[in-house]
């Protein structure tokens, strides 16, 4: 399997335009081309993780955290990732990544982690993306409507939550006179004719409405085909950091080892008043102090995210905000065999696939 098919998989999970403006990941060194036959997945790219990948003959190696975030004025030996760099190309290691695509993403870090919490009703804590919606109608001969329908569906039009190849049908009569240049599918030249035809009805994603209309047209026997496109005001899939959800109340000291079971963790930083219960919780994994008067506003009684400082615990008590520190490494960390699920699920060789789960930036608690 080519590196660029690993690639897709990934995109289409968490797709390029969910990156946020700050951010900067994606495809990032090596040959798009290249066979792959053992992938490393890893939270980071250090010396560490890429001596693993040479020492297990690794082709390929997918991280959540981007190795290039930064310009660099220059690649040589003469710094540490410039030493780095060198020696993953000299390798012919493929280096991607997925950083604010894949948290912000369906099934990605922060969905893998309210999953974990067993969070209900589950919302988006703060709105990065909204799917613009369009309304497609076309009209098609009674003779091709399971062709065109079909077609519509296998295109992504249609898709409404978990449901697929959705469509309102209306039959009625169309009416048209072919011209001179014309080489009509039905009817003769100058002569007013009378179909049988159907009305179809569907909804569309923005992105998917090119393709749409292509495959549209392509599978309807009209050398002219009559189409509307509406503008919906429906509120489409949002996307954006964090979530927010629910939880049967219980006593917060239950709700914190139920954390610390889940991540793996011995201990926790708390901020606030601890002698309460939870039913409401917010997250975000990985640093999301930004995010903590949306927390607030969106009637969290806690909100567990990463790299929390002073006065980040300072405005959550003046809030009245549970807040709770499960660092950075340790709620994004649940991603990794949920990558290596992803990729299993999509792809039909036979690659191995290794996750490396030690952190980057190891600390100990004493």
């Amino acid at each position: 399997m080519k590196a660029i098919d690993i690639i897709n998989i990934m995109n289409r999970w968490a797709p390029l335009y969910l990156i946020d403006s700050w951010d900067s990941t994606g495809f990032q060194i090596g040959d798009p081309n290249k066979d792959i036959k053992k992938i490393l997945v890893s939270l980071d790219l250090d010396r560490e993780v890429f001596e693993k990948a040479k020492k297990e003959n690794i082709d390929m190696i997918i991280t959540h955290h981007p190795l290039l975030f930064k310009p660099m004025a220059k690649i040589t030996k003469e710094d540490y990732k410039g030493r780095l760099v060198y020696d993953l190309i000299k390798e012919d290691i493929v280096v991607y990544n997925a950083h604010s695509n894949l948290d912000l993403a369906i099934g990605g870090i922060n969905d893998t982690l309210a999953s974990l919490l067993n969070l209900r009703d589950i919302e988006v804590l703060e709105k990065v993306y909204e799917e613009k919606l369009y309304k497609i109608v076309v009209f098609v001969p009674r003779t091709h409507v399971e062709e065109v329908r079909n077609a519509l569906g296998e295109a992504k039009a249609g898709w409404i939550g978990n449901y697929s190849h959705c469509t309102y049908n209306i039959d009625g009569i169309g009416t048209f006179m072919p011209r001179e240049g014309t080489n009509p599918f039905i009817g003769s030249l100058n002569k007013l004719e009378k179909v049988e035809e159907t009305r179809i009805e569907t909804i569309i994603e923005k992105r998917n409405l090119n393709r749409v209309l292509n495959e549209m047209i392509k599978a309807h026997p009209y050398e002219e085909v009559a189409y509307d496109i509406y503008p919906l005001e429906n509120t489409g899939v949002q996307y954006g950091y964090g979530r927010v959800g629910n939880i049967e109340e219980i006593p917060l000291n239950r709700f914190l080892d139920k954390i610390k079971e889940e991540l793996r963790l011995d201990k926790l930083r708390v901020y606030g008043d601890i002698d309460r219960k939870i039913k409401r919780v917010a997250l975000c994994g990985g640093s999301g102090s930004d995010f903590i008067k949306s927390a607030y506003y969106k009637g969290a009684d806690l909100y567990l995210t990463g790299d929390i400082k002073y006065h980040d615990g300072q405005l959550a008590k003046e809030l009245g905000l549970l807040l709770v520190d499960g660092n950075h490494f340790d709620t994004e960390k649940i991603i990794l065999p949920v990558i290596k699920e992803k990729l299993l699920q999509n792809i039909e060789e036979d690659i191995d696939i290794i996750l490396y789960e030690k952190s980057t930036a190891p600390f100990v608690i004493y």
